[in-house]
This record gives structure tokens, C-alpha cells and sequence, in this order.
């Protein structure tokens, strides 16, 4: 189960999470003898898939050998998505199709290969905060028998007791010089040897510890920084653990991204119509600056996301408001209770016609407002197809069809995922969805505007007393294709068309306004959200008309260029 992340990474990628399993299991164009493995994810029907989506990297969740917790097994479950490593330097061997020894290891690097001949870029979420030994009553495995005190934080005055700032009973002692080289040659020999193109780090503000706080100038970060190997792959921190002050989303230094947890909240929250959102959303919008300019980062620090593989598919976060964990043996304990989410009207399921498109509607919109974010994109695989876990937000242990894609596609499941192909060539085909530097909010030598303004409905700029008004849902956001101030590989000013994107969060359709800053301005609409209620693409529309922008809906119209006349002969 080569599970994982789609993504959208850097300056040209779109990125995706892909669970190992869940992805190929009953892929019909997969041998069936292939599905769940690490030579199933380099079929040429898997890398089709992708390219065809136009995705550029993969993210894969956990590959290093882990161990299957005996409370699980007992209960006919397992450790599904891998975060209990054991061996650091090993694949894991369940992904592998040959029996004999050692041979995953080779398929591994034949899925990579294939992947990167594909222009497809392979990043691991790794996991060195912890290890599948457990608390104090866990089995004794490898590292607490070699030397228990210098591989773990040891807690208080009984060293017999583990500090776990990870909610899985230890903490990696990353303070000492001996576990810091285990980590440092660890993640070498999967560049070096395995060819991976980077690494996500699993509750990484855990690593930066040092006494107790996290600490920006920790050992962990300096050994990176001036390692040859390390400091020239993508480097991406899950930026929070559980322990107190952990949660430091913006403060890992230069030469680091990081999953942005508040772009998933915020996008939530404003679609979800939650007052107060606007301001809020601009931000994540232009690529946070807020969190990433004054540390001297870029756009692309941010990874932006709407759903991961811990929390509600892109689908159940529009089908639930609550979790349903039951599956899990838990009695529904386990999972956050803070998911951001709403149903539409019904818990789960139904057929009110009505609110199943209301649902369709909305993932369109996460998914548009996903794509065309300053920054990073990364797409939970399944979410292009509308895949469910049933209201489960917490399926690490659930191996089944629980979490298994559905390739039996309806209706809904091809239009969503003609719909986000659209979107990621969209993204491509044009920088002035994907900037390199934050804006400037101001006019560039040379533009007609400024290289982002920001408008109200009647399509005059918005004012700081608008941005400050609580009940506001809906704007437009104009980014100048020819203000992009940047040049491309051959040092030619990269010049762009100009986009205008209309949100509305509001229940009711607005008459918004477009903008016009001179005579003879008009726009093309490319995406409407609203499908069959709203403008076909193509239509045109002149500055200062009317838009009936829908309810629950976003709009993005490109501005064209006046037909220059023909000279008299």
C-alpha cells in the first residue's frame, strides 16, 4: 500500500498523498498480484494516472520497516499507515512481491526510477520522533536493548518512565550525538542509495527539541543545514508534536517548507461560511507571508492542504460534522473533534439531490481555492474522485475498504476528476498562479495595475473598514500576469495573462461588479464552480457588468486583450 500524498510541489509540481494500499487495491488496470506494492505504484496504468491528473511529485506516507501493534492485531486490525518505525535503513518488506530475501529493496528503486523517468518526484514522510517500541510496557525490539538512555528522552528523576512529547509513549533523544548520526545517515542513504527527492518529517518540532522548547537553532537543523547531501533536497516539517509549545506552524528556518495547518483551517472555516474568515483567507490566498516573509522564505515554504491522511477525506468533510471512529475499537475516542467540517444539511449519505449537489459544489470550490493558492498544493489522494472512509477521521488502523479507493467510478467520480485535471493545467500553464515571490500589492514598472487588488461586490478595491467587517463572505482577488517581476531559466521576464477570481461563501448570489481599469475591458470566464447554474466557459463579460456570482460558488475569469485594428491598405 504505497500510500501517500498527490502533489503540486515547488514552482511547476503538483503534489499528492498516496496511501500505499489504498490507492492500487482493486485498481482494475493493476495485476492483481501487483496491488498494494511498491511495483504496483510503477505500472504503467499508476503512472498514467498521474500524469494524467498532471500531478509532478508523490508523497508517500511512511515506507520505513515498522512494527504491527499486538492490541491491533488482536483485533483483526493493523498499523495502516506505518508511523511505528523500526528499522531506518530497511523498506518496508510487506510492499514487496518477491520472497526472496532482500529483493524489495531493488523494487523500491525500480519504483522510483520509473517514477522519476515519468518526471515524477518521490518524497517520504519519514518518522524519527519515535519508534514502534512504545512506553515503558512496550515490547524491547532493538533500541532500548542496545542503549535505552541514549536512543530516548528518559522523564524526571525514574528513568525507568520515557518523556513523549509524540501521544505514542517515547521520544527519539535527538540531543544525543549517537541518535542524531542515526537519523543524519539514515535519511543520506535514502537520497544516495534509494534516490528519493525528499522527505516530510513526521511531528518534526519534536526533532528540534532541546531541553523542552523547540528551538530554531537545535542541532538537528545545523547538522541539515551543513550536510552536502541533505541541504539540497526538499525538506517538508509536519510543524507541531503534542508537547507544550509545539505548535510553531511559520517558525522553521530558511531552506525548510512546511505543511500549513492554518491554510487547512482557514479554507475550511471560510467555506464552511464562518464569520471573520476574509482577511484570513487572503493570506493563505497570496502564500501566508505573514508566516513565511519575515523569516526570509518564500511562497513555496507553504505546503497548502485542505485534507491529509489524518482527518476527513475532501468528501466526508462535506458529509459529516462529526467523526465516526467506531470502526477503530475505540469507542469513536480516538481523531480530532476539530475538523472545520460541515454535512450540508445531512449526516452522512442521502439522496436529497439538493444537498448531494451542494456537496459536489463545495469540494469543486476547496479544490479550486487548493489550486490556484500562492504556494504549494498537495491533494490527498482519492479526493480527485470523491473517495470515502464513511466519517472516519482516523483510519491508521483500517486495512479494508474503509480506506481502499473505489475504481467502480459514478457519474459524480468523473466529473470531479475531469474538474481537478482542468485545474492542475490551469495551475501549470500559468506562473501567476504559482510566484516565486510574495506580492507587492503594488503597481510594477510597466503594468496597467497593481500586481494583486483585492475588490468588493460593486467592484470598487476593498478598504481596511471592509476587511475588518465580520459578516463579509465574498470578494474578488485580481493577480496582473504582466507585474510578475521575475524572470525564467534563460532570463526572460516571465509575463503572464491576468486572472480575476470572485469567492463567495454566502448562501445567496451576489451581483458582483467586474472591475475595470480602463476603456474597452473585458473579461472570459475559465471556471465556474456553480456547474450548470452558472456562466459557460468562454462567455464573455465586459469591466463594469454584472456577474451573477452564485451562492457557495467561485468564478475565475481571464482578462482580454483588446483586438488591436488591422491598418487601412
Amino acid at each position: 500500500m504505497v500510500r501517500g500524498h498527490v502533489w503540486l510541489s515547488g514552482r511547476r509540481s503538483v503534489g499528492g498523498s498516496l496511501e500505499r494500499r489504498s490507492r492500487q487495491c482493486r485498481q482494475p488496470d493493476i495485476p492483481e498480484n501487483l496491488q498494494g506494492t511498491y511495483a504496483g505504484l510503477a505500472t504503467p496504468a499508476s503512472i498514467d494516472y498521474f500524469r494524467t491528473l498532471g500531478v509532478t511529485a508523490v508523497e508517500l506516507l511512511p515506507v520505513h520497516y515498522f512494527v504491527r501493534d499486538q492490541h491491533l492485531l488482536e483485533r483483526g486490525l493493523t498499523n495502516y499507515w506505518g508511523y511505528n518505525s523500526i528499522g531506518f535503513f530497511a523498506p518496508d518488506n510487506a510492499y514487496g512481491i518477491s520472497t526472496e530475501r532482500g529483493q524489495h529493496v531493488n523494487e523500491f528503486k525500480t519504483m522510483v526510477k520509473t517514477l522519476h523517468s515519468a518526471d515524477i518526484e518521490v518524497i517520504l514522510d519519514v518518522v524519527y520522533n519515535h519508534t514502534g517500541e512504545g512506553n515503558q510496557l512496550g515490547p524491547t525490539l532493538s533500541f532500548r536493548g542496545i542503549d535505552n538512555s541514549v536512543y530516548y528522552r528518559l522523564g524526571g528523576e525514574n528513568y525507568r518512565y520515557y518523556m513523549d512529547y509524540t501521544g505514542t509513549g517515547n521520544t527519539l533523544n535527538v540531543r544525543h550525538p549517537r541518535t542524531l548520526q542515526l537519523i543524519m545517515d539514515s535519511l543520506r542513504y535514502w537520497v544516495t542509495d534509494m534516490h528519493v527527492d525528499g522527505f516530510r518529517f513526521d511531528l518534526a518540532s519534536t526533532l528540534a527539541r532541546e531541553l523542552h522548547s523547540v528551538d530554531r537553532l537545535s542541532a538537528f537543523f545545523d547538522t541539515i543545514q551543513q550536510d552536502p547531501v541533505l541541504s539540497k533536497v526538499k525538506l517538508i516539517a509536519e510543524p507541531w508534536d503534542l508537547g507544550e509549545g509545539g505548535y510553531q506552524v511559520g517558525n522553521f528556518p530558511a531552506g525548510w517548507a512546511e505543511w500549513n495547518g492554518k491554510y487547512r483551517d482557514t479554507v475550511r472555516r471560510y467555506w464552511r461560511g464562518d464569520v471573520g474568515q476574509v482577511a484570513e483567507v487572503a493570506y493563505r490566498l497570496t502564500g501566508s507571508s505573514d508566516l513565511y516573509e519575515p523569516g526570509g522564505r518564500r511562497p513555496h515554504a507553504s505546503i497548502n492542504f485542505v485534507t491529509a491522511h489524518d482527518g476527513f477525506t475532501l468528501n466526508d468533510l462535506l458529509s459529516y460534522n462529526e467523526k465516526h471512529n467506531e470502526a477503530n475499537g475505540e469507542e469513536n475516542r480516538d481523531g480530532t473533534d476539530e475538523n472545520f467540517s460541515w454535512n450540508c444539511g445531512v449526516e452522512g449519505p442521502t439522496d436529497d439531490p439538493a444537498i448531494n449537489e451542494l456537496r459536489e459544489r463545495q469540494k469543486r470550490n476547496m479544490l479550486a481555492t487548493l489550486l490556484l493558492s500562492q504556494g504549494v498544493p498537495m491533494l490527498c489522494g482519492g479526493d480527485e474522485i470523491g473517495r470515502t472512509q464513511r466519517g472516519n477521521n482516523n483510519a491508521y488502523c483500517q486495512d479494508n475498504e474503509l480506506t481502499w479507493f473505489d475504481w467502480k467510478f459514478t457519474r459524480q467520480s468523473h466529473v470531479l476528476l475531469n474538474f481537478t485535471r482542468n485545474l492542475i493545467a490551469l495551475r501549470r500553464a500559468h506562473p501567476v498562479f504559482r510566484r516565486r515571490l510574495f506580492f507587492q500589492g503594488s503597481r510594477i514598472q510597466g503594468s496597467a495595475v497593481k500586481d494583486i487588488a483585492w475588490f468588493q461586490p460593486d467592484g470598487k478595491e476593498m478598504t481596511e473598514e471592509e476587511w475588518a467587517k465580520g459578516f463579509v463572505r465574498c470578494f474578488g482577488m485580481r493577480l496582473a500576469g504582466d507585474a510578475i517581476e521575475e524572470t525564467d531559466g534563460k532570463g526572460h521576464p516571465i509575463v503572464d495573462d491576468t486572472f480575476l477570481v470572485l469567492m463567495n461563501a454566502h448562501h445567496e448570489p451576489l451581483a458582483f461588479v467586474l472591475p475595470a481599469h480602463k476603456r474597452g475591458v473585458r473579461w472570459e470566464t475559465m471556471i465556474d464552480t456553480a456547474g450548470d447554474t452558472g456562466p459557460k466557459r468562454g462567455t464573455i463579460f465586459k469591466g463594469g457588468q454584472p456577474y451573477q456570482l452564485e451562492g457557495r460558488a467561485l468564478s475565475i475569469l481571464r482578462l482580454l486583450e483588446r483586438e488591436k485594428k488591422l491598418p487601412s491598405i
